[in-house]
């Protein structure tokens, strides 16, 4: 017999590595995402159960798929009465289990790319994916949005009738739709592990199911760099979350503690960019973390190689235009060709207004007209962004600033 402590590690590891893929399967063959969370739900539950008395199983995303399946078969068997539901027990009853856990892979793929259709709206694309394949519950989503679980669950459940009622297919995209629609997925997963980027929130759980959700579908499309880039951008900034705050107060990329900073993470980062890039069709998910690791790579602030910074920025603004990227390049050609050059970019973005009530634009004026010893209109727009600044982190940085000037 198997400890306690033993089986309950062993079905949370499971839990995380294979919820997914049992879900992705039972809605596979069924079609009901219902009935596919419910039986993978209380396939867990008899794992805890029984691998106690039996021990772990040498497979355990087979055992549970398996298990899930006869679960979803017994409850269509005392519920089948439509011709749907018998359609679905047939599917599930032909055939050994077996062999639908070897399409796994396949069948995962599908539920991201499903999750993640342009047609449904991008709050529930995004809770879809956190609910189905990472298994997180209503109520843990619900808590990481700052949403009432009533409405996050009314919020899943149209996602799930959109998905019917639209006739949303189950399926990767053709090829001629598949690079339109893994920007979507990208997209999700990175908004998914920025959301957890945050500590003072609480969420960092967000963070780490990004990564997660990274890893998995580098797995599932090992020829797409573009889910490598962003999983290295990924893993490169989450080596320096440690160092990004001290006492609650946001700590500047220049003055963090490098020391620091998670090497393992770095290392895997840098291979994981190297890879991707190695396939010689540039994205911006690897521009953006080729930027980072030129951070990453610097033994201190003043080693970093901003001309080259500003020169990937610049290929990012053909990739991926944004005024959000136009200000990050502004601050590296700053940096690379002086601070008047770079306040010319800024004070341009201020003009056309596409950044109004984004707290960086004038914090980051702030921060060059003070690097310019042009303090009092510095303190102005530190003020600026003081008032715009969205958490308390941020804000006792922007603070300190003022009264340091």
């Amino acid at each position: 017999m198997t400890a306690p402590e033993a089986v309950r590690a062993a079905v949370d590891a499971a839990y995380r590595d294979e919820w997914g893929q049992v879900v992705a399967t039972l809605i596979g063959l069924t079609g009901d995402w219902d009935l596919a969370e419910d039986c993978a739900q209380e396939a867990f539950a008899a794992a805890l159960a029984t691998w106690g008395r039996d021990g772990v199983p040498a497979r355990p995303g087979a055992w549970l798929t398996t298990t899930a399946r006869h679960r979803a078969t017994d409850r269509l068997r005392r519920d089948a009465t439509g011709a749907a539901k018998l359609r679905q027990l047939a599917v599930l009853e032909r055939g050994p289990a077996e062999s639908a856990a070897e399409e796994i892979p396949d069948e995962r793929l599908r539920l991201i790319f499903t999750c993640c259709h342009p047609a449904l709206p991008f709050p529930a694309r995004v809770a879809l994916t956190l609910r189905t394949l990472a298994g997180l519950s209503t109520g843990e989503i619900a808590k990481a949005f700052l949403t009432a679980e009533p409405t996050m669950a009314q919020r899943l459940v149209r996602a799930k009738r959109k998905i019917v009622e639209a006739g949303i297919p189950y399926r990767v995209p053709p090829a001629e739709l598949l690079s339109q629609r893994l920007t979507a997925v990208l997209a999700v997963l990175y908004l998914i592990f920025n959301e957890g980027y945050d500590e003072e929130d609480g969420r960092r759980a967000l963070a780490a199911e990004g990564i997660h959700l990274a890893r998995t579908l580098v797995r599932l499309m090992p020829a797409e760099p573009e889910a490598r880039g962003l999983l290295a951008l990924m893993l490169l900034l989450e080596a320096r979350r440690a160092s990004r705050t001290d006492d609650g107060v946001l700590v500047t990329l220049e003055n963090q503690d490098r020391s620091r900073w998670d090497r393992a993470l770095i290392a895997e980062g840098l291979t994981t960019l190297d890879d991707a890039l190695a396939m010689r069709r540039s994205g911006p998910y690897q521009v953006q973390a080729a930027i980072a690791a030129c951070h990453a790579t610097a033994p201190d602030a003043a080693a970093t190689d901003w001309p080259q910074i500003a020169a990937l920025y610049t290929e990012l603004t053909r990739l991926a235009p944004s005024p959000v990227v136009d200000l990050n390049r502004a601050v590296a050609i700053a940096m690379a060709d002086g601070i008047t050059a770079g306040l010319a970019l800024v004070d341009e973005l201020a003009a056309s207004g596409r950044l109004d009530g984004y707290y960086l634009l004038p914090a980051t004026r702030a921060d060059l007209l003070r690097r310019d010893g042009r303090l009092a209109e510095a303190a102005t727009s530190y003020e600026e962004a003081l008032r715009l600044a969205p958490t308390d982190a941020e804000r006792r940085y922007l603070a300190g600033r003022l009264s340091g000037l």
